[in-house]
């Protein structure tokens, strides 16, 4: 009885740099092995991938035997497919057992998330600062606006309860000792009634 000798599988090594269309490096992103549509002699190697490193290089590695030389197979990085024809004999003969296959995307490189993070800080931090400019140049057009803005905000108003008189509130129980003759307890007392009538008010 004779036997045929099996197919002897080998590993293919492909490997080489990814790059943008500005030559920038595809860094951290998948190259996948897909198949050309209806090639059923493809489909075992596909889903075969590599990562590229931080300088854009990817290395994949696969099984194959001589009844897979010079089956064509997709490399696929980003949603664009590059060919490779495999080459039993040409891999054999490389100095490092691998075949180079560099890749360049025709797309431009996303933008980068830092500096779209940094610009959207720029726009915010213009339009507060011209939202505080648009504030200080109303405060300063008026002269209470003025005052404040050099530290000397206007004093509260508060109605004497018993002559109905408008007095600043720093003022108010000097009004009532002097003016209606109160002694000084019982003046502070009808003070604090009047200032915490104001803060109920505010709430």
């Amino acid at each position: 009885m004779l036997f045929s000798p099996s197919a002897q599988a080998e590993t293919y090594r492909i490997t080489g740099k990814a790059t943008f269309a500005d030559r920038s490096p595809v860094m951290l992103d998948y190259v996948y092995v897909q198949c050309i549509p209806g090639d059923f002699a493809c489909y075992q190697f596909r889903g075969a991938q590599s990562i590229t490193d931080t300088y854009g290089y990817y290395s994949i590695v696969i099984d194959l035997t001589e009844e897979e030389d010079e089956l064509d197979i997709l490399l696929n990085l980003r949603g664009e497919n590059f060919t490779h024809t495999i080459d039993i004999q040409a891999h054999r003969d490389s100095p490092n057992n691998q075949m180079t296959q560099d890749i360049q995307l025709e797309q431009n490189p996303p933008p980068s998330g830092v500096f779209f993070g940094f610009g959207c800080f720029i726009v915010l931090f213009t339009l507060v600062f011209v939202s505080v400019l648009m504030r200080t140049g109303r405060m300063l057009s008026t002269k209470q606006g003025r005052m404040e803005f050099m530290g000397m905000k206007q004093a509260r108003m508060l109605e004497c309860p018993t002559c109905k008189e408008m007095v600043a509130q720093h003022e108010l129980v000097m009004h009532l000792i002097v003016e209606h003759d109160m002694e000084a307890f019982e003046a502070g007392e009808l003070a604090g009634k009047v200032m915490r009538r104001t803060w109920s008010e505010e709430e």
